[in-house]
């Protein structure tokens, strides 16, 4: 079994703050983690449940993934984040498997994480970020 547990459950939001405080309210929640990430042009807020977090993204340019999803759909689930031992083994399997790779290599992510995409399409319709705990 490659996938060793949920690792986050990604919510794309509009005004990180206003999410943020949302959570805080609604479940006495607390931000563990937050970071904005140049590369994909996106500040998160992780909030730790169990081992697991809930990540609520929200764009930091116009041209990031994020903008666009909000864009076309509006606020709601983005993406789901597998933790695995190995980044590049779990992204082959997928690929042999039949899905369709966004990175075709892993590269860093935040939490000094190392990350990879996969497509929804080929992979039952769902955006998947495999995550790798440390090097």
């Amino acid at each position: 079994m490659l996938l060793t547990e949920i690792d986050h459950v990604a919510i794309a939001v509009k005004d990180l703050d206003a999410a943020v405080d949302y959570y805080r309210r609604a479940f006495g929640a607390e931000v563990d983690h937050r970071e904005t990430v140049e590369s994909d042009g996106v500040e998160e807020a992780l909030i730790k449940v169990a081992d697991s977090f809930i990540q609520l993204t929200a764009a930091t340019r116009p041209d990031s993934p994020i903008a666009r999803f909000l864009d076309r759909r509006g606020e709601g689930l983005h993406h789901v984040g597998y933790r695995v031992e190995d980044c590049a083994a779990a992204l082959r399997s997928m690929v042999e498997a039949g899905a369709t790779p966004i990175d075709t290599e892993p590269r860093p992510g935040s939490r000094g994480t190392t990350v990879a995409f996969v497509h929804p399409r080929g992979n039952l319709g769902v955006l998947v970020e495999l995550v790798q705990i440390g090097p």
